[in-house]
């Protein structure tokens, strides 16, 4: 079988497609790119993911570890070469199932491919299960090493023997082992310490049989002694009971005597007691006039303070009239007055501080007059038409001061207008600056403030003692009204206190006798009632005994009674549960007998396994050499004849034996890359020996030759060439060491 083409979305796979050649193929690509991912993708498409691989504690399983990581559907084809024919494998999604959907067809014609489903499709392309493959022509990364399979150890048997793969020592020996700890684990496990265990039961429960029936005669016999005891005891508690009904009938009378005076003084203070109300409305009452003795209280307290909140309310209203800058104007009306004014005054200082005062306009004609005089003074002077430099100064004077006073007084005068303005506004205010007058409004918003909460406080006040007065109206008419029915006379306050108080202590008294009363009643209903036909005036007996002491034994004699009783039917209930004696005996007699057969087959399955150990050391002589000889050819082509021995221990642990050495060393003792280069010799020497040569399936690499040196690697190279003439053959690696080892050797290069 030769691998044609794969294309794959899996895992870092997008739609990727790779075409290895027919023999020998290096995929040269970096680390991350996917090379793993082909191999995984390939052993899936082959074998399908594993149908009990779960996610665990540090580890994915492979279907979700192989998820495209672009999120799209995880799917992939593959097409081979198999039996001179091209053929084309499809996995893909079913639904929410990932590879769920399966295909296999010929890809000239499109037909299916008869008998190849999703279970079986790499068991029959390749000829071996997925164990097989993944311990011989699989390598994956870091995964070189051999581990114990029973089906790759059915196939190597079958090379020493007829050729059959349908057993294995392995799995006969677990069967064995099987049905050998079936029938005996240890002194506790097993058929036949269950066996041994449900003998001993038995022969427990027979004896325990014995000891019970008896315990249950001896039961028997003390349960006829307490009976007659207790005949006795109670015929002497009978004769007891009759001096006792004579003084019950005594204490009765007593009783009834009782009851009719205490129910004679229930209906004479009944009589006045029904015209009362409640007791609870009556505490209620009492209740209501202590709240009207708070109401009366308080009432007085707020008539005392409504003066001073009436005193306090028109200084504040009169502090407002009063005041020199706003008085009667509202809050509002103050606070928009004081900032009119506040932003007048400022308007009028910014006029009267911009510039300079104008009589500094005065040094304007006394400087013109200066470079007047020096300009005559200096010019050139014309004896025809000269004049003193004196004259131009005389001449000039009048006009530019006349001309400056002309625009410089009205000017002074406007600025003293304005300065006149600011500071008759800041006196009106007391006030430095404008800033001080918001400062009046704000006291003068507080006085309005003040006046306005003590008008609130003295209308709370007045409402407060309106709403206290009604109330003690209403409550006072309420208690008159309520105390009348009993006690018409009452007309005020005190009244209804005294009535109230005379009607709670009639109440109790009532209480009392109905208590009273029924406490008499309770008594002579507890005493029993003679029964019909007896008189209730016997004569008293003579008492002979201790009435009580009697009971007390007839009590013991009772419980004793109940106890033997308990006993005997525990007794009889042990027994029923333990069965029909006779049905033990031939229980125990069947029980012999199967202990007896069990214990001969572990005496023959312990022979069985004996024999079994013995034949497969003697098919391991005949199987080792071949499997021995061809790891250790391959071994001494990889290692350049340093080793030329391997062999295979029965749990595939490789041995290695050095030239000329006698002894073989173990794949612990040996370096990583030695280590690595037996196990690989071992897996090829797998391949051509124990799987099929007819559609030779191909042998994925993956990084395998990493831990090899250079020289190592270039003899593993040709090794694996002359293997790619017979079958496929794909190394993937990230080293570039294997391109330049194989340039101009029949090789394919693909690079990613």
């Amino acid at each position: 079988m030769k691998i044609l083409e794969m294309t794959a979305t899996f895992g870092t796979l997008q739609k990727a497609v790779l075409r290895p050649g027919p023999g020998f193929t290096l995929i040269l690509a970096s680390n991350e790119s996917g090379k793993s991912t082909w191999c995984a993708f390939l052993r899936a498409m082959l074998y399908g993911f594993p149908a009990r691989d779960r996610d665990k504690a540090g580890y994915l399983a492979e279907k979700n570890r192989y998820q495209p990581w672009s999120g799209a559907a995880m799917e992939g084809t593959l097409v081979l070469e198999w039996q001179g024919r091209d053929l084309t494998l499809y996995r893909g999604p079913k639904g929410s199932t990932a590879w769920g959907t399966f295909s296999a067809f010929w890809t000239a014609t499109g037909e299916a491919v008869e008998g190849l489903t999703a279970e079986n499709c790499g068991e029959i392309l390749l000829g071996v299960s997925r164990e097989v493959f993944e311990r011989t022509t699989f390598v994956g990364q870091g995964q070189i090493s051999l581990s114990p399979s029973a089906d790759l150890e059915k196939r190597v048997a079958a090379l020493a023997t007829s050729g059959e793969e349908d057993v294995s020592y392995s799995l006969v020996e677990r069967r064995l082992k099987d049905w050998l700890n079936r029938r005996r684990v240890n002194s506790r496990v097993g058929l036949i310490p269950e066996l041994e265990g449900e003998l001993s039961t038995v022969e427990d429960s027979l004896e325990r049989q014995g000891d019970l029936l008896r315990r249950a005669q001896e039961a028997q016999l003390e349960t006829e002694r307490l009976e007659a005891q207790k005949a006795r005891l109670g015929s002497q508690l009978r004769s007891l009971a009759a001096a006792a009904q004579a003084q019950q009938a005594e204490k009765r009378k007593e009783a009834q005597e009782d009851y009719q005076g205490a129910l004679a003084q229930l209906e004479a203070i009944e009589r006045t007691a029904q015209a009362l109300p409640p007791t609870e409305a009556l505490r209620q009452a009492q209740g209501d006039l202590a709240y009207l003795n708070t109401l009366t209280a308080n009432l007085k307290m707020t008539l005392k303070a409504i003066p001073e909140a009436e005193r306090q309310a028109e200084e504040a209203q009169k502090a407002v009239r009063s005041d020199p800058l706003f008085g009667n104007l509202d809050a509002a009306q103050a606070a928009a007055r004081g900032q009119r004014d506040q932003d007048l005054a400022l308007e009028l200082e910014r006029k009267t501080r911009k510039g300079r005062s104008p009589l500094l306009l005065l040094f304007l004609p006394l400087l013109a007059s200066i470079c007047l005089t020096a300009w005559a003074w200096l010019r050139p002077q014309d004896p025809a038409t000269s004049f003193p430099w004196w004259s131009a100064l005389v001449l000039s004077l009048p006009i530019l001061w006349g001309a400056a006073l002309l625009v410089i007084l009205p000017l002074l005068f406007f600025h003293l207008r304005q300065k006149k303005k600011l500071s008759a506004l800041l006196t009106h205010y007391d006030a430095q600056t404008p800033g001080d007058i918001p400062a009046r409004s704000s006291a003068y918003q507080e006085k309005c403030s003040a006046a306005q909460e003590s008008r609130r406080e003295l209308q709370a006040l007045e409402m407060e003692r309106d709403k206290l007065a009604a109330q003690k109206e209403e409550l006072t008419a309420q208690l008159l009204n309520f105390v009348h029915p009993f006690a018409p006379e009452v007309t005020d306050l005190f009244g209804v206190s005294a009535a109230l108080s005379r009607a709670l202590q009639q109440g109790e008294r009532y209480g009392l006798a109905k208590a009273r009363a029924q406490h008499a009643q309770k008594l002579l209903s507890a005493l029993p009632s003679p029964a019909a036909g007896e008189s209730e005036n016997l004569p008293f007996p003579i008492l002979q005994g201790d009435p009580e002491g009697l009971s007390a034994q007839l009590g013991a004699v009772n419980e004793d009674l109940r106890r033997a009783g308990d006993t005997a039917a525990q007794l009889q209930g042990e027994l029923r549960s333990l069965g029909d004696p006779a049905e033990l005996e031939a229980r125990r007699s069947r029980l012999l007998e199967q202990l007896d057969l069990r214990r001969g087959e572990y005496e023959a399955i312990t022979a069985a396994m004996e024999s079994l150990k013995n034949a497969d050391s003697l098919l391991r002589e005949r199987f080792s050499p071949a499997v021995n000889q061809k790891a250790g050819e391959y071994l001494a082509a990889l290692t350049g004849g340093k080793y030329d021995r391997a062999s295979l221990t029965r749990q595939f642990q490789a041995l290695a034996q050095e030239s000329g050495e006698p002894a073989s060393r173990q794949d612990l003792s040996l370096s990583g890359g030695a280590a690595q280069q037996l196990y690989l010799a071992a897996r090829l020497a797998m391949c051509e020996l124990a799987l099929p040569q007819a559609e030779p399936c191909p042998i994925l690499l993956d990084d395998t030759l990493d831990a090899f040196d250079d020289d190592r690697a270039g003899l593993a190279l040709q090794c694996l060439l002359e293997m790619a003439k017979k079958r496929q053959i794909l190394l993937f690696s990230c080293h570039r060491r294997e391109k330049d080892l194989l340039r101009g050797k029949p090789a394919v290069i693909l690079e990613g």
